[in-house]
């Protein structure tokens, strides 16, 4: 089975959603969605364990080497996620995306073009697009 379309998505959403119509509904269920995949990755830390997080200061390489900086920096991570984990964390990642599509849907914005315009972004400015 492949997988759907950004587009065939949208348009199910854009059936599903009945009860949060309102913009300020939907808004505030994509920010609590969002908070709910925060969670999930804090329980896998703190009741399953399954991954651990040791945070510090990253120390950036005094050479302006792109290739030693990404070896150098870390991302505090270690462990893999247990499957218990990941299917929750898939489950609250998918209803972020969907609140974050039913919002694209009232405010006549395409998944797919939103999608291809950050790609394009990422693809012209590489490592600097998120300074």
């Amino acid at each position: 089975m492949s997988a759907p379309t950004l587009e065939e998505f949208q348009q199910q959403v854009s059936e599903l959603l009945l009860r949060h119509r309102s913009l300020l509904d939907v808004m505030s269920k994509f920010g609590q969605s969002g908070a709910s995949v925060n969670r999930a990755v804090t329980k896998a830390v703190t009741d399953c364990g399954c991954i651990e997080l040791n945070a510090r200061k990253q120390e950036y390489a005094d050479e302006p080497n792109l290739e030693s900086a990404k070896s150098t920096l870390q991302s505090h991570l270690s462990g893999h996620v247990c499957e218990s984990c990941r299917d929750v964390l898939k489950s609250e990642l998918g209803r972020n995306l969907f609140y974050m599509t039913a919002m694209c849907n009232l405010l006549d914005i395409q998944l797919d073009e939103v999608v291809a315009k950050e790609y394009d972004k990422c693809s012209t400015l590489g490592l600097f697009n998120l300074t």
